[in-house]
């Protein structure tokens, strides 16, 4: 079993070589597996009440709890991509430790995704088995893998998004009373959506949902 702290561990840094025709690629959102995607539509979330349609726009927007009107701005999209670049023009303002907490930004915002969506998510996950988890990515070989050779068929990387999966794939295994349906805040400073607190997740979804303000007009 995939140890909670496998990722964190200073050795798992190391790039991992994959052969594609062995392993379940996560790479194009329409795939077979193409769910477990943070690009993938059909997942939506919500924290603190408020709506937010995939785990990138989650991701992307834990990245600046001191700006809560970029954050909006990002959760605010219809887009997964386009959330994904309206963070780029502020990447310098991230919190400045992020590329230290970012892994267990991820995992967490996995969670909620599974937490939110246990039946179809958790189907999906489950539906891989016992496979190494690979996310394909053409220029990030820390999340993902990329392919190294002329055939297609060699995948290089640290492949973080992929262990993870891994990771929760096997907590989910041993989930016989559902205790993934909650997720408790992240354990960092700072850990805020739109100027307030993360609170504790949940499974059921709130009737009363608030639109990001983006979504309002």
């Amino acid at each position: 079993m995939i140890s909670r702290s496998s990722v964190d561990r200073p050795e798992n840094s190391q790039l991992r070589t994959y052969v594609r025709s062995e392993v379940v690629v996560v790479y194009k959102t329409k795939e077979a597996f193409g769910g477990l995607s943070n690009m993938a539509a059909g997942y939506p979330l919500q924290i603190n009440g408020v709506r937010i349609l995939t785990t990138e726009a989650l991701y992307q927007a834990c990245r600046f709890p001191h700006m809560p009107d970029v954050q909006r701005e990002i959760i605010g999209q219809h887009s997964p991509m386009t959330a994904k670049m309206k963070s780029k023009p502020h990447r310098k303002n991230s919190r400045p430790d992020w590329d230290e907490v970012r892994h267990k930004v991820m995992r967490w915002c996995l969670r909620v995704k599974l937490a939110q969506n246990y039946e179809e998510f958790g189907r999906l996950l489950l539906a891989t088995r016992s496979q190494p988890i690979v996310e394909q990515s053409r220029k990030d070989d820390y999340w993902g893998a990329k392919l190294v050779d002329d055939a297609g068929d060699i995948l290089v990387g640290q492949n973080v998004l992929g262990r993870l999966l891994m990771e929760l794939r096997e907590k989910l295994k041993d989930d016989t009373e559902g205790v993934l349906k909650t997720v408790p805040p992240l354990g960092i400073s700072d850990f805020m959506l739109l100027g307030k607190p993360i609170e504790t997740v949940t499974a059921n979804l709130s009737r009363d949902v608030q639109k990001p303000q983006s979504d309002m007009f």
